[in-house]
């Protein structure tokens, strides 16, 4: 990557991949350069087969403050805003489509498309220092957007709550509420990280790409056809080697050893 506003890392053999926000001056706001540096990185990530999952981090003392308002404000324009959301859009969407998992490792705030990011993650670890907003109705803006992730990882009441008070949850909130799956102090965020990525890349790489993308389709689908869809994922699944290696092991009481990463 030669563009700073993300910062690319392969952390070790595993294919860890790290990215990094990193425009702390700007609280890692997701302006233009921010985004089409996700977009870049998500789109690379997704070619490269040997990636088994993805780090989103950030520095600074804010984790995403979400769109700039001053930039907003200063291009009072709605095809100018229907373009910024369009291209968060499809950032968004690219987590989703990713065939690996996107774990996000928040430290400091996560305020409006900050939130929604992190709603947006499969998994999400928090600093117990960190804070959760979508604190756009304090400036007159619905967090329209950052409500299309958070209701589908938050009960409603609870997404409601956030969306029409705009007031911050804190770490341990977030974690009853279901936005995250662990929190840390601060000087255990990296380990318990870590701990979650490890669990995750012992896994075949094929069964668990199948399951994410399972997991985001049936969810979406009528019960009687969700389970059409996970019958045949479930088929096609076993059909790989890894699985039919797995189901060997089991019958034969020994660890599997997978023939494929």
């Amino acid at each position: 990557m030669t563009d700073t506003a993300v910062l690319l890392q392969t952390r070790d053999a595993r294919g860890v991949v790290t990215l990094t926000l990193n425009d702390p001056a700007r609280f890692n706001a997701l302006g233009d350069e921010m985004l089409a540096a996700l977009q870049m990185a998500l789109a690379a990530i997704g070619k490269d087969e040997t990636v088994r999952a993805v780090v989103l981090a950030a520095n600074g003392r804010a984790f995403c403050a979400g769109h700039n308002l001053k930039d907003m404000a200063a291009h009072p324009d709605r095809v100018w805003y229907q373009d910024l959301f369009n291209r968060c859009t499809k950032v968004m969407l690219a987590i989703q489509k990713l065939p690996v998992p996107v774990i996000a490792r928040v430290q400091g705030m996560a305020t409006a498309a900050g939130c929604q990011l992190v709603a947006q993650c499969d998994l999400a670890v928090a600093s117990s220092d960190a804070s959760f907003a979508t604190s756009g109705i304090h400036y007159g803006l619905f967090c329209a957007t950052p409500s299309v992730p958070l209701v589908r990882n938050v009960p409603i009441k609870r997404a409601m709550e956030m969306l029409l008070t705009g007031d911050f949850i804190s770490a341990q909130d977030a974690l009853a509420q279901g936005l995250v799956n662990r929190v840390a102090s601060p000087d255990q965020l990296d380990a318990e990280v870590e701990q979650l990525v490890a669990a995750i890349v012992r896994k075949p790489r094929v069964a668990v790409s199948m399951g994410k993308a399972l997991v985001y389709q049936q969810r979406e689908l009528g019960l009687e056809a969700a389970y059409q869809a996970a019958s045949q994922c479930m088929a096609t699944n076993m059909m790989d080697p890894d699985a039919q290696e797995g189901a060997q092991a089991f019958a034969q009481k020994r660890k599997p050893v997978w023939p494929q990463g």
